[in-house]
């Protein structure tokens, strides 16, 4: 069984800026870290490897500039067994559709029969990468995955999905995909001799022209995306709130009060 794990290197949002002419993050000097339902979905990966115990492999896609072969470094110190980045000028500027366009076209080349996302990124928040290469691979998927249980000798994925206040089971042919949700799966630590190990492996690094019998470059890049930002803001900071010192049973009153004033009882 060969499981395909796409992820994205993000920079750290506790000190994101943004740029107020282009309305886009700030980048540079800004840490980098691998975006945390993309690490869960690795560690739920490695851990159905560990299951089936058959010699099924994890393989890590990322697509991004040069730098992001520290993440994969990272996927590969945790357990994934190969990795891949997909770098190149034609890819810059890419929207979730252009984006997923190109992660779909290696995923073709790779193989696969059971691909996982995260459910989104930090730095976007669209959740639509996942969703977009499935429909790319036209192949069933299931977002927002928070359990995941894989019966190999029927070839079927079982997924309990997060739905507003309930959840849904859902089973599946594979292949198939899935969109982690960080709850999935919580991530192993790295080792020594797996960082070791990591800087010892080859990362397959592909470009447009390892790809270009599947692209077209109308449909990738900036000029290729459809999407334009118009505006981006931070998190806007809440209010102090108000206080009350009062007793017990007149903060019940306030606090059902409250509730009411929201219609929230």
């Amino acid at each position: 069984m060969k499981i395909v794990v796409c992820i994205k290197q993000v920079p750290d949002t506790n000190e994101v800026k943004l740029d107020p002419v282009t309305n886009r993050l700030i980048r540079d000097g800004v840490p980098s870290i691998i975006n945390h339902d993309d690490k869960s979905g690795i560690e739920q990966a490695l851990r159905i490897r560990e299951q089936l115990n058959d010699g099924s492999t994890v393989t890590i896609v990322c697509m991004g500039p040069p730098q992001a072969d520290v993440a994969l470094r990272e996927a590969l110190a945790m357990g994934a067994d190969d990795a891949y980045l997909l770098s190149a000028r034609e890819f810059g500027g890419s929207d979730t559709c252009a984006t997923a366009i190109i992660v779909s076209t290696a995923l073709k080349r790779i193989g696969y029969d059971l691909v996982i996302t995260g459910r989104q990124a930090i730095d976007g928040d669209t959740a639509q990468v996942g969703p977009q290469i499935a429909e790319n691979l036209n192949v069933p998927q299931v977002s927002y995955a928070e359990e995941v249980y894989v019966d190999k000798d029927k070839n079927e994925v079982l997924v309990k999905r997060q739905y507003e206040d309930r959840y849904h089971m859902i089973k599946l042919q594979m292949p198939c995909l899935l969109t982690a949700l960080q709850e999935l799966a919580e991530p192993r630590y790295m080792h020594a001799g797996g960082i070791v190990d990591a800087y010892n492996k080859d990362i397959t690094v592909w470009g447009f022209d390892d790809l270009k019998d599947g692209l077209n470059p109308d449909d990738i890049g900036l000029m290729g995306s459809p999407t334009r930002v118009v505006t981006s803001f931070g998190k806007m900071q809440k209010g102090a709130g108000v206080k009350y010192d009062v007793p017990a049973e007149e903060a019940v009153d306030i606090i059902i009060n409250k509730l009411e004033e929201r219609h929230l009882i």
